[in-house]
Order: C-alpha cells, then structure tokens, then sequence
C-alpha cells in the first residue's frame, strides 16, 4: 500500500545536521507546504537521542490520529520477530504449517507450476515471495483497487477476499529468488493471519500486548470499525477520500491508526531493540530493489538517493512516514494525509533534513 515515486522530480540537497535544533525554523518549513492544493495539513515528529519536537500545520494539530497505512506493517514485523523470540515460529518455517489448505490452493503460481507451499515466513516479511499485490497491480480492465477506490468509492473486502484477488494476478518469480523482490500488501495479510493462527488471538489484541500497552500508546490502535470517525480522512487531490470500510480491511498490512508522536515512540523501540531481540533491528542489511529509490528489507524499507542520508522505515501510500537515519541517530514520523504524488512526502522530509543542516 505505498506508491511509486518519480526520483526525477525531487532535488535534494547535501544534509549536515547541526547540534541545536531549529525549532522554529522547522516550522516554518512545514507551514510553507500548506498550499490547500495538494498538501491541506501535516503533522510532523523528529526526534534525536534525548529529544523529541512535534509539528503540526494546517488542518491538523499535534496529537491528531491519522492512518498510518503501510506504516503498519513495521508494527506486524515487530510482532513477527517477538513471537520468533519467543519460539512460537521460525523465518524459515514453510507458511503451509500455519495457513488453511484453502488458502494455499493456488496462492502462488508461476509459469505454470505452482510454488504455494515453497513460500516461508521470511519470504513474506522480505517481500520475496514474488506475489502480485491486490492492492495495486492492474485487473483485466487495466485498473487496480487503488483505481477503484479513488474513482468509484469505497469497498470492504475479507482476508479470503484479498487473498483470492492475490491468486487472481500471476506471480512474479518463484519464492525467494536471489535479488528479486517484490512489494506486495498481501504479503502482510498472510502474517497477519499466521501470527493470529499462532498466538490463537485477534490481531487488535496482539497488537495491543506486544506493542500498545508496553510502549503506553494510548491513542493507536488498529482500525475495524468504519463507524469510527476519529482518524483524520486524506484527500486524494483536492478531494476528501472516505474510505473506512476498506481502511478496516487492511488490517496487519495497513489498519493502524496513530499520532506522529505514538509513531515516533514506536520507531525509537522498535529500531532500538525494546520490543524485540536487537539482532532483528540490526539485520537490516540484505536490501533487495522493489522500485527506485526503494529497497526492502526484513519488513523495513530503505529509501536511499543522493544528497540525503538513507533513511529506513516505511511509508504508506497516504503519505504516512516513519523512517530512523542510522547515520544520525534520527528519527521522523507523521503524514501530509494526501495520497497522491507520493513524491510530495519525499521533499517535505528533504526539506526539513535541509532546515536543519547547518
């Protein structure tokens, strides 16, 4: 559920981070991003090794709940290597031993043969299955979901659902292909649907024990409801897209919904090692290309291009952040809450690194 951007349209410019931090011209920065044309509001959160600053403009406040989309799935990856901890599965278990043989039938077929039960866990998380996404590749009639969202409205869709549109798309390449991958949202339904089959709870519920209640989140929580008009809508252009019934759906791939703040006290634990064995926070370094300039790893993203230290993280195709800058020991999170030219997210981060260059 993240969109592809078109490097050539960003320019960056060289960071050197200053050891005082710019407050108020930060906020300036992100003020002049409010064009009420494409970017109506932002909240944004950086923090460094013993500080935290918060950011907010436009139609949104410090401490509004927004959907974090793809975000999300660094807190299933989170989940993923706790339970791995704990011995409850392995990265590289066949997922057949945890999914329902319906679900297997035909998950992945490529070139004719059918390499379902050749899939493990880690191929899911590393996004080196070689599934189609559901979310994004374009049906017979030339047109994703994503299309169908934004041009006809809203849809609800089960986990069979998203997976029998999974089977529907060719795969890409046989699992675990070496150098090959391919971003994919049904990757992280699938485990979300092991980590539920192996702790025997609701996925809301492995949330709230392993990440929500130890880090004190009070305002995140995983979106089922689509009565619940909490989070903030985002615009696809100029327009508020409504679309709770699918943003229920998304579940373990996409359905958390926080604050910039949360998001960030999030990243700290989880890049630091808090929520999980440390090896796991550390293992971030076989990166397969998805598309440029992104790279994937173990449930993580990395966005690398000149100019800018590499961040990693992930992003949502809403225009939701959260990446740690190992080479600064910095940490941003937050949203520009529009889901159209992604780029848009890319240079109000590079500004902001700019801001605070000396």
């Amino acid at each position: 559920m993240i969109r592809r951007l078109t490097l050539l349209t960003i320019l960056f410019p060289a960071v050197v981070f200053s050891q005082s931090f710019p407050v108020n011209k930060v906020q300036e920065t992100i003020d002049a991003t409010i064009d009420e044309k494409q970017i109506f509001g932002a909240v944004i959160s950086i923090g460094t090794k013993d500080s935290s600053y918060h950011f907010a403009s436009g139609n949104m406040e410090i401490g509004d709940p927004y959907f974090i989309a793809s975000v999300s799935k660094l807190y299933t990856s989170a989940v993923l290597f706790k339970l791995i901890d704990q011995g409850m599965l392995a990265l590289e278990d066949s997922i057949k031993e945890y999914l329902t043989a319906q679900t297997m039938s035909g998950l992945h077929t490529y070139r004719g043969h059918d390499y379902s039960n050749n899939i493990t866990v880690q191929h899911l998380v590393t996004n080196t299955s070689g599934l189609s996404d559901y979310f994004t590749q374009d049906n017979d009639h030339k047109t994703s979901l994503l299309d169908h969202l934004i041009s006809v409205g809203d849809t609800s869709l089960t986990f069979d659902q998203i997976i029998r549109m999974t089977k529907q798309f060719p795969a890409k390449f046989p699992p675990g292909t070496e150098g090959k991958a391919h971003y994919a949202d049904g990757n992280f339904q699938l485990l979300g649907q092991i980590i539920q089959t192996v702790t025997g709870t609701p996925m809301m519920k492995v949330y709230e024990e392993y990440i929500f209640t130890p880090l004190d989140l009070d305002k995140t929580y995983l979106y089922n409801n689509p009565s619940d008009t909490i989070p903030a809508n985002f615009y696809y252009k100029a327009d508020l897209l409504s679309i709770p019934q699918m943003m229920a759906s998304f579940q373990a791939d996409g359905g958390i919904v926080s604050t910039s703040e949360e998001t960030l006290a999030f990243i700290k634990a989880h890049f630091g090692g808090r929520l999980h064995s440390k090896r796991f926070a550390d293992m971030n370094t076989e990166w397969n290309n998805i598309y440029s300039p992104f790279q994937y790893g173990y449930g993580v993203m990395k966005f690398g291009v000149f100019g800018v230290p590499d961040m990693i993280g992930h992003a949502g195709a809403n225009g939701a952040f959260a990446y740690y800058i190992p080479s600064e020991d910095l940490y941003i999170s937050g949203t520009i809450n529009q889901i159209d030219k992604p780029r848009l997210t890319y240079k109000l981060i590079a500004k902001i690194l700019a801001t605070v260059k000396n």
